[in-house]
């Protein structure tokens, strides 16, 4: 039914193309392309003779427009699925609106080098317009709008877990539960332990960046913005118990903000143990996590890249790791005239990830999205033209899909709600 090439070969892309492949009806024929092509042919040997999809692999650098170009035009896929890092969302859609092919990734632009002064320029504007200052939002992407509607091609931005799942659960809730919807909470945890006294469950530079920068929400029509770490909450959570969750900025506030405008506040928390803050709050006081280069003998180096290669790679978490995810959102709202709470939420088993794919659950759930996304625009359940987010389209073929391919999700209609 459709060719498709994925761009990159870390963990959340290693479960993807893993779930591409047992779903060989749908992904015909893939082609894994990334900076490293050992690293594609070693997964496309241990994928060969386990399934009916046709692997091919390639060397891209994914900073270069007509690399891509090249590449895109000579395999001729009819999707492009960018997991690389967000770094190269905007040099991959440039590359597919030049060769006519419909676009899809896991996470919103921020660029590589937050020093670059045309960017810095751009970003401080936003800052003071839209009242939030972290260095990834939408509106890099959004700005592609029109190029994609009048190449009457499709960009689906975001679709991991959060964001991605998070936003279908959200437009499950507005279609299915609520006639109206008050207030969103989309809570994180990772009640995994991989041993380890610091490491990141995903890419360290983005993580780091993400988790450093301050938090802020949606209320009342505008975001308010607050210090990294300053709004702490406990939750019970399903099957993982008692956690500490932090309240950060994250890119589907942005969008939801946006699709369902009624919503009066919408907030994201995500779950961290003391030993991840402490070590955390260290490396940023030394400068550790900075993305400004420093003469170091003789060389420019970007100490958060250093950072990155000492660090353990997510993608080797997957045999240590024990224990289990639950992400999800809770919704309060009225139905025919009544208030009503609701939680809609997956919970995930590390263990059980690393027996199918090889791969943490942190990787498999942004990974089984991507591939079941892939999918809603291959099979023309989600194409139309323009750049779009996951709540803006119909969520029941792809909580489906979901719940077929490894994500099963399940409602609480009565949960405790975070004060």
């Amino acid at each position: 039914m459709g060719k498709v090439l994925i761009i990159g070969c870390g963990g959340v892309a290693s479960v993807a193309i893993h779930k591409c492949c047992q779903n060989s009806e749908v992904f015909e024929e893939i082609c894994i392309a990334s900076r490293t092509v050992a690293k594609c042919n070693a997964l496309k040997e241990k994928l060969e003779g386990t399934t009916g999809t046709k692997i091919t692999t390639a060397q891209v650098d994914a900073d270069d427009v007509q690399q891509l170009i090249s590449l895109i035009s000579a395999y001729q896929p009819d999707l492009v699925m960018n997991i690389a890092l967000p770094y190269q969302d905007l040099t991959i859609m440039d590359a597919c609106l030049a060769c006519g092919v419909n676009y899809m990734d896991t996470a919103n632009y921020e660029p590589e080098n937050t020093d670059d002064p045309k960017w810095r320029s751009i970003y401080e504007k936003r800052c003071r317009e839209a009242g939030f200052s972290a260095y990834f939002d939408y509106s890099w992407q959004w700005a592609y709008r029109r190029q994609f509607e009048e190449a009457g091609l499709t960009a689906l931005l975001g679709c991991g877990f959060d964001p991605g799942v998070t936003q279908a659960y959200c437009a499950y809730a507005k279609k299915h539960i609520f006639d109206t919807i008050d207030t969103i909470d989309i809570l994180d945890c990772n009640g995994g332990d991989h041993g380890y006294a610091f490491a990141t469950n995903f890419n360290p530079e983005v993580n780091l960046r993400e988790v450093s920068a301050p938090g802020s929400y949606w209320e009342d029509g505008h975001w308010v913005e607050v210090p990294p770490m300053s709004i702490k909450r406990e939750y019970d959570f399903d099957q993982v118990g008692r956690k500490d969750m932090y309240l950060l900025h994250h890119e589907e506030i942005e969008s939801l903000a946006l699709n369902l405008p009624e919503v009066k506040r919408i907030r994201f928390f995500m779950t961290f143990g003391q030993s991840y803050l402490d070590h955390m709050r260290c490396l940023e006081d030394v400068g550790m996590l900075s993305t400004t280069p420093v003469a170091f003998e003789g060389q420019q180096i970007v100490p958060i890249k250093f950072l990155k290669a000492l660090l353990p790679d997510p993608a080797s978490l997957g045999p240590r790791t024990k224990g289990k995810t639950n992400i999800g959102c809770i919704f309060t709202g009225k139905k025919d005239g009544r208030e009503k709470a609701s939680y809609i939420y997956n919970v995930c088993d590390h263990q059980e990830c690393y027996r199918e794919v090889g791969s943490q659950a942190i990787s498999y759930t942004t990974g089984v999205p991507a591939m079941c996304g892939a999918m809603m625009l291959l099979t023309g359940k989600w194409n139309k033209p323009g750049v779009y987010t996951v709540e803006e389209f119909d969520p029941d073929p792809f909580l489906d899909a979901l719940n077929r391919w490894g994500l099963p999700w399940q409602i609480d209609d009565n949960p405790v709600l975070v004060d």
